[in-house]
């Protein structure tokens, strides 16, 4: 059964560089949960600390009420599934899917059994006499996922596991594991730079920059709210437009727009995200009197450094 996961006051340093500053979450029993950042962002960091295998420079991770920084990887309740599948190239799907359990120490009947749940849980009856090396990069990353499942993880951690695969095998594996957290109840916590990816999978989404947490909610929050312009651009697709606060309203040139809690926005200069889906047929007359604005603004530019090189 899951318990509850929390980061405390977490900070990791290299040297004089801040991988992560600072940063605190409650992670509920049962939730999935997604890292997504760009490249830098200390994601993957936090998830090496989770899992033991970084140390922390000052902060606590806690498990179910008790400080685990000192607890060495293997003796955690966590399964992790690597980017890099790190399956054992000597080993059938078999062998590398029982690895764990054979660690622990079970006996052979008790492994045998498990292993074949697992087969029939991943769709890989029928190739688990196979070597990595005669499989796809699906059916890999599958068997790292067995692997990882067979020892009964109260927690499950994704390193960006799709991020090798091509797009159509990405879809179909991530519905996969959607599918089996929800049928098994475990918390699985994923780090991603996909914003596809993290907005299909998770319960909550945790955006990240410059080791910090700018943003933390609902895939609905975090669209339809972002926080910040970086968020409001890193996450899905927005135009960007500068304008003035004016009487209650946003005022671009000529134009004016009634904009929702104008008035909590500090400052007269502001910026509207606007995305593609919102528009409708009835906005296009006023969008086009912007696009003209600028278009005309540029050739009259143009025209006054003409004139003034004759």
């Amino acid at each position: 059964m899951s318990k509850k996961l929390v980061i405390e006051n977490v900070s990791k340093h290299f040297g004089s560089l801040v991988a992560v500053n600072n940063v605190s979450l409650e992670i509920e029993p049962g939730e999935f949960l997604c890292f997504l950042g760009p490249s830098g962002c200390g994601k993957t960091t936090i998830l090496r600390m989770i899992t033991g295998f970084e140390q922390l420079t000052s902060g606590n991770i806690i498990y179910d009420g008790e400080i685990i920084n000192d607890i060495i990887p293997q003796k955690r309740e966590f399964g992790i599934v690597f980017q890099s599948y790190a399956l054992f190239p000597n080993m059938t799907v078999n062998q590398n899917i029982a690895f764990g359990l054979k660690m622990r120490k079970m006996p052979q009947k008790l492994i045998d059994e498990r292993v074949v749940e697992m087969l029939e849980l991943l769709g890989l009856i029928g190739w688990e006499r196979h070597y990595p090396s005669q499989l796809s990069g699906g059916q890999q990353q599958r068997v790292a996922l067995g692997r990882a499942l067979a020892i009964n993880p109260s927690v499950l951690l994704h390193d960006e596991p799709l991020s090798a695969l091509d797009a159509k095998i990405r879809v179909r594996l991530r519905t996969v594991i959607k599918k089996l957290q929800e049928e098994l109840g475990i918390t699985m916590i994923y780090v991603t730079h996909d914003q596809e990816e993290a907005l299909a999978l998770a319960d909550r989404v945790v955006i990240m920059r410059d080791g910090e947490f700018r943003q933390i909610g609902s895939p609905f929050e975090i669209y339809k709210e972002p926080k910040t312009s970086f968020i409001a651009e890193f996450v899905g697709t927005s135009n960007f437009i500068t304008g003035t606060k004016k009487n209650g309203k946003i005022q671009f040139g000529q134009l004016e727009f009634m904009v929702a809690d104008i008035t909590d926005v500090d400052g007269e200069t502001v910026f509207l995200a606007i995305r593609p889906e919102i528009l409708r047929s009835w906005m296009l007359p006023s969008l086009l009197k912007i696009v003209c604005l600028q278009m005309l603004l540029k050739l009259m530019q143009r025209l006054s450094i003409s004139l003034a090189l004759l």
